[in-house]
């Protein structure tokens, strides 16, 4: 073993391995591009060497990594860029790196925190929902931010029930009275306050609430078009349809496009979360803008500073209108 006043560096393990620099890098973030011969024998050389990168050197030294983790399903990948792009905004420059971790179990989530030993966690929506995520974070000693509604959460939670509510109340206003819905998993929390904000409204305004007009779909693209489709099967039709986040709703444009039904001379169509999708979509998606980007940053900054003053609040969500409307 390597004297600490000869402390091995990277480049001695790569040389006494037989390797690169670069495939060194690549065991130490558990890459799978590594043939198991070479894993082996790069472990096996750091173990003699007694090697520890610098990062994990004093990460040993105060029990825990400089690694903040973002943790989600991979349910919602538009979503998933925003929450990663504010996190790595309040982590740059700092001596925090950002992991990106996908577990769907309890098992997984154990697992990982054992492994790795991050700093802190942010749990995505619908994960943030799972009270026993939160829990297994606490007994792992993690600290943990839960980003979406229903949580308890430094980070301040938005209101998607009202937000909902107000979509549909911009749709009625444009004069539309068979307003159809495509909802999410029953059971997801956050696609549970998105459907009750439509059912608000639709009563509100006296309007047919009934179960022909609400297609579930799982927040996916395809399913957007199975729940699209059906709806626009519905007599008499819809001619506006809203979907729980921009992902299904760009499925509803596809499936008005199979149809032959035009945007939005004939059909209405919005979406939820305002994605970089929503500006890509053709035409241009109606969408309700949830702060994902700000409530990450915010979260970050939580974890690793959990005095900081920082930004005490997010912005509130919005209704960005477009072309598809």
């Amino acid at each position: 073993m390597t004297s600490a006043s000869q402390a091995a560096t990277i480049d001695d393990v790569a040389r006494r391995a037989g390797v690169s620099r670069k495939t060194v890098s690549r065991f130490l973030n558990s890459s799978p591009l590594l043939a198991q011969t070479t894993r082996v024998r790069v472990a096996q050389v750091i173990a003699e060497m007694g090697f520890v990168p610098n990062a994990q050197a004093r990460g040993l030294a105060l029990q825990r990594n400089f690694l903040v983790a973002l943790v989600h399903d991979g349910s919602d990948l538009s979503v998933t860029p925003l929450i990663i792009e504010g996190m790595a905004e309040a982590l740059a420059g700092g001596d925090y790196a950002l992991v990106v971790h996908a577990a769907s179990s309890l098992d997984e989530l154990k697992a990982f925190l054992a492994r790795h030993r991050p700093a802190g966690v942010v749990l995505a929506p619908p994960l943030s929902e799972r009270e026993e995520l939160a829990q297994a974070c606490a007994a792992a000693r993690t600290p943990c931010q839960r980003l979406g509604s229903g949580t308890d959460s430094d980070v301040p939670a938005v209101d998607e029930r009202v937000a909902m509510a107000r979509l549909v109340d911009s749709l009625v206003a444009q004069g539309h009275r068979r307003i159809g819905l495509v909802a999410g998993p029953d059971a997801s929390l956050s696609a549970q306050q998105r459907e009750l904000g439509y059912l608000d409204a639709m009563a509100e305004h006296g309007l047919d609430r009934g179960p022909a007009l609400i297609e579930a779909g799982d927040h996916s693209f395809r399913s957007g078009i199975a729940a699209g489709l059906l709806l626009l099967e519905v007599s008499p039709r819809p001619s506006a349809i809203a979907a729980c986040n921009d992902e299904m709703a760009l499925g509803v444009l596809h499936a008005a496009a199979q149809s032959g039904i035009a945007v939005p001379d004939a059909l209405a169509v919005s979406g939820f979360d305002d994605t970089p999708l929503a500006v890509r979509a053709l035409p241009p998606l109606t969408s309700v803008r949830v702060p994902w980007r700000e409530m990450a940053c915010l979260a970050a900054r939580r974890l690793t500073d959990p005095a900081s003053e920082g930004a005490a609040s997010v912005a509130p969500i919005t209704l960005i209108e477009r072309g598809s409307t």
